[in-house]
């Protein structure tokens, strides 16, 4: 499983998976099991802005984090996923 990077952001993983390629750009937040099963799902726009379609176990304060951290590196993770991907961004 592919993650964003090596490291916690608000206590979770950022991630995607490889049969998740066939959708836009998006992140998965896990906290210890890097499965989609209790992952939260951010949407990822072109501007690094993202839409939260499944919360997960987060609490407002970790969303906020994500999504400010998404939004600061956006365009690195975009690089990485289209590596795998020809998906673009939400909403293209």
């Amino acid at each position: 499983m592919p993650e964003y990077f090596p490291f916690k952001v608000a206590d979770y993983y950022l991630y995607y998976t490889s049969h998740c390629l066939v959708e836009c750009m998006h992140v998965h937040a896990s906290d210890n099991q890097l499965s989609e099963a209790g992952s939260a799902k951010f949407f990822v726009r072109e501007d690094g802005s993202t839409i939260l379609t499944k919360r997960g176990r987060l609490n407002d304060r970790q969303v906020t984090a994500i999504q400010k951290f998404i939004k600061k590196h956006y365009m690195e993770m975009y690089k990485k996923w289209s590596e795998e991907s020809e998906n673009g961004f939400y909403g293209k």
